[in-house]
């Protein structure tokens, strides 16, 4: 299997980290220009939470700094140990799925249950990516 295959999912990841990072920029912006709100006086996250209402992008943003990090990691180590398989991918792909639906669900309708189960089985997806590796590791 081609080891480098495994960065595609990464790239997927990181597509989705710019768009939300692009729709909370347009919310902010477009919120503050509304509203009138100098940029000084949202210079705190304090400051953030009490002038702009809809924080939904922006926690997803900040969302997607949290268990990718150790998906990121889990795709380079995969990578270096040579041990992308039909089943990593396939988990990994399972991880960015999950993590598009819990997005999608936050930026939008922000169902908590739904959002919740996403997260949930994205964070058990890791979890089973790590594991493989580390199955890998001690073969």
């Amino acid at each position: 299997m081609d080891q480098n295959a495994i960065f595609l999912p990464a790239l997927a990841m990181a597509v989705l980290t710019f768009v939300v990072w692009l729709r909370m920029s347009v919310e902010r912006l477009g919120q503050m220009r509304r509203e009138r709100i100098h940029p000084q006086a949202v210079a705190s996250s304090a400051q953030m939470a009490a002038r702009i209402k809809d924080s939904r992008a922006a926690d997803n943003f900040r969302n997607l700094f949290e268990l990718p990090v150790l998906f990121y990691v889990a795709v380079l180590v995969a990578q270096a140990i040579g041990q992308v398989t039909p089943l990593l991918l396939g988990l990994a792909w399972a991880f960015v799925a999950l993590r598009v639906a819990h997005s999608a669900i936050h930026c939008s309708y922000n169902k908590v249950v739904q959002r919740f189960w996403a997260y949930l089985l994205g964070g058990l997806v890791l979890s089973a990516i790590w594991a493989a590796l580390g199955f890998g590791l001690l073969k």
